[in-house]
């Protein structure tokens, strides 16, 4: 099928290239046209394992084209994908204006029937107003008669895995009234729904997936389900970190506290890792929105308002745990290892290490850190902090180490080696990562979180 994706960030970048890679014609337009160049010659301006080499693997095939123009990508599809940002406005809307831009445009530009499909994460009765802005951007053009269907196709990607997680699905939502879009849309995801197609990567495992749960629903209900899924997922992260600081008044650990629990299937071991709290582009900017559409309609969502609380003061609790230790944060030297949200991406946005950096800082505290991916100072991020180059020069000279992001390359460092460079021997495990009874072994004073 010929294939149009608006927008080129984790979401659209990732949906197109995969769509390609199972033998669709997908062109990727971004109005950015330095990104866009960086594409046609193979480059990926994100960091996504294995990304890269798929979408050069596909150029080279020709299944992959991309443009910096809605109406190349409109004219030349018969499915078109918005994919484009919807982030938060202050007061927790999600910011339409990019959903908005992109629906004028293919207004104008289409000449035949389409199928526009809402991949970006949208607020509840959208997929009618994205509808309502086609046409009244057609009323202005030649194609008055030209129809069109609009298709709610929510994304379940976790940054990181987003291939995997393409390609191996735990469900595939289609939310329309037409049977007519319906048909189509389950005749391009056939390939993954009957898991018939070959895997780009022979170097990493391939899941025991059979067939892929399709769920065909209405466009409102499709909308739902993508919000409240993440809002439920950051509400259970939410619970085990409430526990977690039940467990350090109490004595217990909640490593084994949630072993347990997920044992049982009526609630299962994911996403019950206590930590930092949760943060990147999906669960902030979902539950918010969530929260503000209840309010909208007069209600008050009492647990989604306790996730969002709980999450903000599972960061904070970091900054008391070094001023417990230390007393005086002013003028002592702190080393922090990653940056990113979550491991294995470049994604800064919300991380819960940054609030701590900032926090931090703004108490007089040096801080030093590292990440593998992040290397340049993010916007968000105050111009105190200094990025290294590795994690031993962000760690030399500290009085506390914090791990922030559990990438797999800290679990390799040389503690030998650390132990001799830092003023104290004080570790906060923000991730629950490293193996405390080997570090207590050696001298260090560990601080995990519920441990």
């Amino acid at each position: 099928m010929k294939v149009s994706v608006i927008g080129t960030g984790y979401v659209g970048l990732v949906t197109g290239v995969c769509l390609a890679e199972i033998g669709n014609e997908v062109i990727c337009v971004d109005k950015i046209k330095e990104k866009i160049d960086m594409l046609k010659n193979g480059q990926c301006p994100i960091y996504e394992p294995g990304l890269e080499t798929i979408i050069k693997n596909n150029i080279k095939r020709g299944r992959l084209k991309f443009s910096h123009k809605i109406e190349e990508g409109v004219k030349q599809s018969e499915i078109i994908f918005i994919s484009v940002g919807t982030p938060s406005l202050p007061n927790g809307q999600a910011d339409l204006s990019f959903v908005e831009q992109v629906a004028k445009e293919i207004g104008k530009s289409i000449d035949s029937y389409k199928i526009i499909v809402n991949k970006s994460t949208v607020p509840i009765g959208s997929g009618d107003w994205v509808s309502m802005m086609i046409s009244e951007s057609m009323e202005t053009g030649n194609n008055k008669k030209v129809s069109f269907d609009v298709v709610s196709n929510p994304e379940f990607l976790r940054e990181g895995s987003a291939i995997e997680d393409t390609f191996f699905p735990d469900r595939i939502v289609i939310g329309s009234s037409s049977k007519k879009a319906i048909t189509i849309m389950i005749e391009l995801y056939k390939p993954l729904l009957e898991q018939d197609f070959e895997w780009p990567d022979s170097k990493r495992l391939v899941p025991e997936v059979q067939k892929v749960p399709l769920v065909v629903t209405d466009l409102t209900s499709a909308e739902m389900i993508k919000y409240a899924s993440n809002s439920f997922l950051a509400t259970k992260i939410s619970f085990i970190n409430e526990i977690a600081n039940i467990c350090e008044k109490v004595g217990a650990n909640v490593t084994a506290v949630a072993e347990g629990m997920g044992l049982d299937k009526r609630i299962g071991r994911l996403f019950l890792n206590a930590g930092i709290g949760w943060g990147g582009s999906c669960f902030p900017k979902d539950v918010a929105a969530l929260t503000y559409i209840a309010n909208e309609y007069g209600m008050t969502p009492q647990m989604l308002n306790a996730a969002i609380s709980v999450n903000k003061e599972q960061k904070l609790k970091i900054i008391k745990k070094v001023q417990d230790e230390l007393k005086i944060v002013k003028g002592k030297t702190i080393a922090v290892l990653g940056i990113a949200f979550k491991p294995d991406t470049d994604d800064v946005r919300d991380a819960p290490s940054i609030s701590i950096m900032n926090g931090l800082s703004n108490l007089g505290a040096k801080i030093k850190t590292y990440d593998p991916i992040v290397k340049n100072k993010p916007d968000s991020l105050t111009d105190r902090v200094k990025i290294c180059k590795d994690a031993y020069e962000a760690i030399d000279g500290a009085d506390i180490l914090i791990l922030a992001t559990e990438w797999r390359q800290f679990a390799d460092l040389d503690f030998d080696k650390i132990k001799k460079t830092m003023n104290h021997n004080i570790i906060i495990d923000g991730r629950n990562f490293f193996n405390k009874e080997k570090l207590q072994d050696m001298g260090f004073r560990y601080i995990g979180i519920g441990r």
